[in-house]
């Protein structure tokens, strides 16, 4: 999540426009964190 987030190039964003835009891109990630260790776990893999 850290990565995801210093990783993006800050000219082009285009969430930086919108005033929800960048909590929304936060929230994604958050949540695309959370389903990928809940399937992780499930699977056996962590």
């Amino acid at each position: 999540m850290v990565t995801g987030m210093y990783g993006m190039n800050f000219d082009h964003m285009p969430e930086l426009r919108w005033r929800f835009g960048y909590p929304l891109a936060l929230g994604a990630i958050a949540l695309a964190c959370f389903f990928l260790h809940r399937g992780f776990k499930r699977n056996g893999w962590l």
